[in-house]
């Protein structure tokens, strides 16, 4: 199961880096949320969750980590609001450079 979840973590990472290269606002925006996603599933296997344990301390001898949990729903929300601030960066450049090529002029063939 180990080596499933590090070749995943692999491709996703590879695909967010692959979008990041190419140099259009939209497969920018794609990178950059595949590569959180990549992050926030390796957060949670480096938490080791457990199936079936108690979320609370005290009710039983095993009990659930909270802590990859919050990390991962606090990188959700950060992910979000900053996927939210590209496209309106990225919209508003659309809209004065009149081109969606990252550094604002079209290459030259």
């Amino acid at each position: 199961m180990e080596a499933v979840l590090a070749i995943t973590l692999g491709i996703m990472m590879a695909s967010g880096v692959y979008l990041l290269l190419r140099a259009r606002v939209f497969p920018v925006v794609m990178g950059l949320t595949l590569i959180s996603y990549a992050v926030n599933l390796f957060i949670f296997a480096m938490g080791r969750l457990t199936t079936g344990a108690p979320a609370v301390i005290g009710k039983s001898a095993e009990y659930g980590d909270p802590l990859p949990q919050a990390l991962v729903l606090t990188a959700i929300v950060i992910g979000f609001a900053m996927t939210a601030f590209v496209v309106v960066l990225s919209l508003r450049a659309l809209g004065e450079l009149k081109t969606d090529h990252v550094d604002g002029q079209e290459p030259r063939e």
